[in-house]
């Protein structure tokens, strides 16, 4: 008996690894099938505002300077911080239709809008007085001139991308990539041939640019906002009670403040290195080659943007449904994913990191600067293809606080002044600059990574559905 007991073990062991394999794949599968239409979907609202850029470009050089400025800006003050708002929908909002309370997303989709709404009427405030803030900090008046009236004319865009990124958390939550597909390719063929006739074929000029963006986002908003209405698949998620969503709110601003404080902090630390990249000798070729570093590789973030994505998403919605195993699951699909990326990418760049400049410039002394820079980049693609993955599974798994501080130690107590010290003490100039920031990066993936190596999937799971058990949201959205 206890022979034909040990022969049977082997028998179960290789069942168990046949199941873990299928459950690997059934997952990468899923994880695949929202990944690369997120990509796209962000790549082409990144887009809108690159090409309004090169339009501006045709004009004169002091349009293009007073955009670019105004662009960073209005990123840094605004987009960004409505970017990280809306995060918390990614926790609360995936939980929800994971645990099948289905009003409750509806809820938090509208309580997004609202507290999105609400933050930009401060921020439209401070866009209104940017040429006076610019000339404080000593930009040339008629540069802040012309980034003041850009960014003016962008306030009502500042109000669709509010309303916008709560709709594609809203989609993401149910992995309803179809709708976000359909409506971010309509969005660019739009903006594309519209800018360029009100930059170039009426007086308009670079206010054009900024009409063009906000007329394209609220066609964004309008189209999502439509089919949200008339669709079927909407019907369980779009309830509107406004005494829910008022309850709701200070439990959606419990992890939307800590989630756009992650976001920012790593933003604008970036946005940070261009400035001091400014105060160097030769400063023109330094900021020059540091923006073209960003460039590469802020383009390729999109990509494993998708996959932290496709992993908030799918964690999220297994911990809301009570599946602990098969939220670790997406975890570890989503970091081989994560992994395989960065090995690509940055072996690519590498490989090409002597000719790889002649994208961006055909002087030699840019090109030889930016292949001095290229190992550095490749290191940052690695890091960078983990960071978004992690982030990912933060926001899925309600870690935004954690996140908060993280980001804080990581890139403001060490990776900035590292950064500094490099840069001006060590006389390394913008490799400094980059070895400080890639230093940030790097604690900020140690830790999140310690943090998800550490977690108790079943003690979230239980979190995410104590915090959806409430009699006032029954489920699948029946009263």
């Amino acid at each position: 008996m206890d022979k034909a007991l040990l022969e049977e073990v082997p028998g179960r062991e290789e069942d168990d690894q046949r199941r873990r394999r299928c459950r690997f794949v059934e997952e990468l599968k899923k994880v695949n099938y929202m990944a690369g239409p997120m990509v796209a979907v962000s790549v082409s609202q990144y887009l809108l505002q690159v090409i309004s850029l090169i339009m501006v470009g045709h004009i004169g050089q002091l349009a293009l300077s007073g955009v670019a400025i105004a662009t960073s800006f209005t990123n840094v003050t605004g987009f960004s911080l409505l970017f990280g708002l809306a995060g918390a929908l990614e926790t609360l909002g995936g939980q929800a239709y994971g645990a099948e309370r289905y009003q409750k997303l509806g809820t938090y989709t509208y309580c997004s809008i609202l507290s999105l709404l609400t933050i930009c009427i401060p921020l439209s405030l401070l866009w209104i007085f940017m040429e006076k803030l610019l000339t404080l900090m000593g930009q040339d008046p008629q540069i802040a001139q012309v980034a003041s009236i850009y960014s003016i004319w962008l306030i009502p865009a500042l109000f669709a991308d509010a309303i916008l990124q709560s709709f594609v958390r809203y989609f993401q939550c149910q992995s309803m990539i179809l709708p976000l597909i359909l409506s971010s390719c309509a969005t660019i063929c739009l903006h594309v041939p519209l800018c360029w006739a009100l930059v170039h074929k009426t007086d308009l000029g670079y206010t054009g640019a900024a009409l063009s963006i906000t007329i394209a986002l609220w066609f964004n908003v309008i189209f999502l906002g439509f089919y949200i209405r008339c669709s079927d698949s909407c019907g369980k998620t779009r309830t509107l009670i406004l005494k829910d969503i008022y309850i709701s709110i200070k439990e959606f601003l419990g992890f939307a403040l800590p989630s756009a404080v992650m976001v920012c902090l790593e933003w604008w630390s970036f946005e940070f290195l261009v400035l001091l990249s400014g105060l160097l000798p030769n400063s023109e070729l330094e900021t020059s080659v540091l923006s073209i570093c960003l460039s590469t590789t802020s383009l390729h973030y999109f990509i494993p943007y998708g996959f932290g994505a496709a992993a908030s998403t799918r964690v999220s919605n297994e911990l809301g449904a009570g599946n602990p195993q098969a939220a670790r699951v997406a975890v570890n699909v989503v970091i081989v994913l994560g992994v395989m990326d960065a090995m690509i990418v940055s072996i690519a760049l590498f490989g090409c990191r002597h000719v790889f400049g002649y994208v961006y410039s055909n002087e030699k002394e840019v090109v030889d600067y930016v292949g001095e820079m290229i190992p550095l980049i490749s290191l940052s693609v690695i890091v960078d293809s983990l960071l978004a993955v992690l982030s990912g599974v933060a926001r899925g798994t309600g870690w935004q606080h954690i996140g908060a501080y993280v980001n804080l130690g990581a890139y403001y107590l060490v990776g900035i002044p590292v950064a500094v010290l490099l840069c001006f003490g060590l006389h390394l100039r913008g490799k400094g600059l980059w070895i400080g920031i890639l230093t940030g990066s790097s604690l900020q993936l140690l830790l999140l990574a310690l943090v998800t190596f550490f977690t108790n999937w079943q003690k979230q799971a239980s979190k995410a559905q104590e915090r959806m058990i409430e009699e006032k949201f029954p489920p699948n959205g029946l009263a």
